[in-house]
């Protein structure tokens, strides 16, 4: 049964992509990392920083991206959901991503595009394999069904300390909520968990550095948003020969 859903997810790709040359496809650039080590600010300064050379850019995130990604995000991530057990939690993220790489990731990037994605698999490995005890073999092998074990070109992971980092996703999600005048939607439910929580998400993805070396790299994240973007950028240059200035 697996290898039949893995042989449908291959001719999947085929037949959606059949003439896409490796030299024409775009680029697939994740940002991992704790909440509140800034990947989003550092998304937006990449893509502006991208889009400068006239690279076309997506920006997308997941949980989420797609409509029906965003309905499994409020799911997973509004404090109000409880009981969720760790399996099925894992299995949402996987619903989300499966619709995300064919409505979102894998068009933009046969199109040329470069897509800056906040969080992909690596996500699920350090929050679900490790944050809640499942383990690293289980997501890696929903990866190789569900996603066709697609890979980015390269993921940026960014590093801060993990109370600092907690502390500063709770106080924006909770300013958020606050904020007058617009409606924001509730996605404290993570930023509950404890302490030694995140401290096993954060082994976890240094866990991931190091066996994926050559895809992830680690920015320390603890200074200014300029000077990550700095790092990040000659990461990128580096990494993928996408030659940006500062």
């Amino acid at each position: 049964m697996l290898w039949a859903l893995a042989s449908l997810t291959v001719w999947h790709r085929v037949l959606y992509y059949p003439d896409v040359s490796q030299a024409h496809r775009g680029k697939f650039i994740t940002f991992e990392g704790l909440d509140g080590t800034g990947k989003s600010t550092q998304i937006q300064k990449l893509a502006k920083a991208l889009r400068a050379l006239g690279q076309p850019v997506v920006v997308t995130r997941e949980p989420g991206g797609t409509a029906t990604g965003e309905k499994i995000r409020h799911v997973i991530l509004d404090s109000a959901t409880t009981e969720l057990s760790p399996m099925a939690e894992m299995a949402l993220m996987f619903a989300s991503r499966a619709q995300h790489i064919r409505e979102v990731i894998e068009p933009a990037v046969a199109e040329g595009k470069v897509v800056l994605c906040d969080r992909f698999t690596d996500s699920t490995e350090a929050y679900q394999g490790s944050g809640r005890k499942l383990g690293t073999k289980a997501v890696l092998e929903l990866h190789r069904i569900l996603c066709d074990d697609l890979q980015p070109d390269l993921t940026i992971l960014l590093d801060s300390d993990v109370a600092t980092s907690v502390e500063r996703a709770r106080r924006r999600n909770v300013a958020k909520t606050r904020k007058p005048g617009r409606e924001h939607k509730d996605e404290n439910r993570f930023e509950q968990e404890s302490r030694a929580f995140f401290g096993r998400v954060r082994n976890g993805y240094m866990a991931i550095a190091r066996r994926e070396a050559a895809r992830v790299v680690v920015v320390d994240a603890r200074g200014t948003p300029s000077q990550t973007h700095a790092k990040i950028v000659e990461v990128v240059n580096r990494k993928l020969r996408l030659k940006m200035g500062g």
